[in-house]
């Protein structure tokens, strides 16, 4: 457990932590010298259990309240220190609230310095202490009264940050790993070493990590967890990392840096939020209001854009995207807290909703009904609400790095909802079984459509019938939706065009009435010379376009063949002369023979044997050198089919 003092200048904390754990949390020269915290202090003491409990001791001056935001970052409670002979003061409150927001649930109250106070006055501060208390989420933490001076007490706050350690919620670690630094030095002859609380995951030795959001890449070397050398670094823990790489130094890591596991590093400079205004606020806040984001120990200057039409009055709640001067490393469902600009005061906090926002059409229906689905709790009922929802899917990958989710951990909650997964690897996207019943339906009835309105095309391309689907996915996800349609047997694919599996082309009434004139033509005698497309046509007396049109549709049909351009041969007629070639080929000296053997057997001339033997030459049936062909026995099999190839032998 992390444990984290928060309260008004020389009230006491680091004495109290020193008490606690015979640590000097000040370690700076500026901090001996001046007898007051000014940056965070680190401390720890075991537990009965075998467990360690850190403290994040945290300044209370007023000039340092963005160390004391990063110092709260991760920790488990809150010990808030209280002097009793001063009393609740302006940083009690703020410590207080910032805590509040930050999500920190458990807590002590130590009511210290009462050596200094009768106890009637020790009283009444108890009372003062419990009613501001009463509106956070610390309204029943005990109130416990020490002295560093007497020994009073200390071993009552000390049991009962124990308590807290044995019977408080458990940090769920689950997820991939996160660290937010806090700290960055160099030890001689260990190298670089990044200190801060692991916010969810864990790391062993030797797993590779990412800072971020530089986006250097590095590698543990050894861990101390709770001040002790360590294997793994889990959630819930302090942690720090001895880091080495090529970008890896001293000066490249900053407090506010995440070292994370890669799959996770995106930062972000636009979020969506749910803030809180804190009631003290002087006025409400307003579209584009500029003020300072804390998020973990980061810190970056903001404009704040309202998703809502009226301003959030103070005490008010509200969704705001928040448009950083850089990005930073977060994920969605962290606390963050808001300050203006000046360092002055905090004005609010609450937690990031989405990591994506989008800089255009932010307040529309669709656009909240989104974040309406992205604020729900529990990782299933996201994700349900999320398909649910325009834009009707959700990419994977996205959406695990985003909540720092493992694969296992997005597989349970994908056990109990009925989904379908499209797609492979970062590209997978998951559908709700109605919206794919959708796509699927909307896909049947636009090809029986289009089939019946055109009934001698092949079908349609897929850019067309992405256009088609109900509802519209944007052009990479649609095409993965009609490649799973086409695998599922919805639709096949013939040509490049998509149609259903049992279309069969059709001619129309007066097409099928050529068709019929031109068979004759096609068939008997003529079968292995048949008339070109203007030669048919001037047979008939026709259009040489109605001619084309009608013999290509047959070819589309597999009817024909157009061996070479505007000449085409009946199927029928190809499969013979391609058992014909082989029969050339077997009583041919080596299997060799030349386009004079072929046009003896057809009697159609050398130059349409040779256009012949070049269109078997394109489907690999035939083999040329020179002057000479040979065949591919299992192409022929292949092209004819051996059923067709024996009988026609025999």
């Amino acid at each position: 457990m992390i444990v984290g003092t928060a309260g008004h200048i020389d009230h006491g904390k680091s004495a109290l932590v020193r008490a606690l754990t015979g640590i000097d949390t000040d370690r700076l020269k500026e901090e001996k010298a001046r007898g007051i915290s000014i940056d965070l202090g680190f401390a720890y003491i075991p537990c009965e259990n075998g467990e360690t409990i850190g403290f994040v001791d945290a300044p209370g001056h007023s000039r340092f309240i963005r160390n004391m935001i990063a110092g709260a970052t991760g920790i488990d409670a809150l010990m808030l220190v209280v002097a009793a002979d001063d009393g609740v003061m302006p940083q009690t409150r703020e410590h207080l609230a910032i805590a509040d927001l930050l999500g920190v649930k458990e807590g002590v109250v130590a009511l210290t310095k009462t050596d200094l106070v009768p106890d009637d006055w020790r009283a009444a501060m108890i009372g003062e202490v419990r009613d501001v208390l009463a509106p956070t989420a610390f309204a029943s933490a005990p109130i416990l009264p020490v002295s560093t001076q007497t020994g009073e007490g200390v071993e009552a706050v000390r049991a009962a940050l124990q308590n807290l350690a044995a019977h408080g919620a458990p940090r769920a670690a689950q997820g991939r790993f996160r660290l937010a630094v806090d700290r960055c030095f160099t030890i001689s002859g260990v190298g670089t070493v990044v200190t801060g609380p692991v916010m969810s995951g864990s790391v062993s030795v030797g797993d590779r990590v990412t800072v971020s959001p530089q986006g250097f890449s590095a590698r543990v070397r050894s861990i101390h967890a709770q001040n002790r050398p360590a294997e793994t670094g889990r959630c819930g823990e302090r942690c720090a990392l001895n880091l080495t790489g090529d970008a890896i130094s001293r000066d490249a890591i900053a407090r506010g840096d995440v070292v994370l596991d890669p799959l996770l590093h995106a930062p972000s400079d636009r979020i969506d939020c749910r803030l809180n205004l804190l009631d003290n606020e002087p006025r409400s806040l307003k579209h584009w209001t500029p003020a300072r984001v804390h998020h973990g120990a980061a810190e970056a200057s903001a404009r704040v854009a309202l998703l809502q039409e009226e301003p959030i009055a103070p005490g008010g709640e509200g969704r705001v995207q928040l448009v950083l001067d850089r990005p930073i490393a977060a994920g969605a469902g962290d606390f963050f807290i808001l300050r203006d600009t000046s360092g002055a005061r905090t004005m609010g906090g609450g937690r990031f909703v989405d990591l994506r926002a989008p800089q255009r059409r932010r307040k529309t229906p669709e656009r909240l009904a989104k974040l309406d689905a992205l604020e729900r709790a529990d990782p299933v009922d996201r994700l349900s609400a999320l398909m649910a929802c325009k834009p009707f899917y959700v990419v994977r990958t996205v959406f695990a790095r985003d909540h720092a989710l493992s694969e296992e951990a997005l597989d349970k909650a994908l056990e109990n909802l009925s989904h379908v997964s499209i797609g492979q690897g970062a590209e997978t996207i998951l559908i709700s079984k109605k919206t794919w019943g959708s796509l699927r339906d909307s896909a049947r009835r636009a090809l029986e459509a289009f089939h019946e309105n055109n009934p001698g095309e092949k079908g349609v391309t897929a850019k067309r019938l992405a256009e088609m689907l109900e509802p519209r996915m944007p052009a990479p996800v649609a095409a993965s939706v009609i490649d799973a349609l086409a695998e599922e047997g919805v639709l096949s694919l013939h040509g490049g065009a998509l149609r259903l599996p049992d279309h069969k082309l059709k001619l129309g009434g007066r097409d099928a009435a050529l068709r019929a004139r031109m068979l004759p033509h096609l068939k008997g005698a003529e079968r292995f010379r048949p008339p070109r497309v203007n030669e048919m046509a001037e047979l008939l007396h026709l259009k040489e376009d109605d001619a084309r049109r009608v013999l290509k549709t047959m070819a589309r049909q597999g009817e024909a063949v157009e061996i070479v351009a505007d000449h085409f041969f009946l199927r029928e007629a190809v499969d013979e002369v391609a058992v014909i070639i082989e029969e050339i080929a077997r009583t041919a000296p080596d299997g060799f023979f030349a386009a004079a053997a072929l046009r003896d057997r057809l009697e159609n001339g050398r130059k349409l044997s040779i256009q012949i033997l070049d269109y078997f030459d394109r489907q690999g049936v035939t083999l040329r050198r020179g002057d000479l062909r040979h065949i591919d026995s299992q192409r022929l099999q292949r092209f004819v089919g051996d059923a067709r190839l024996a009988g026609a032998a025999s």
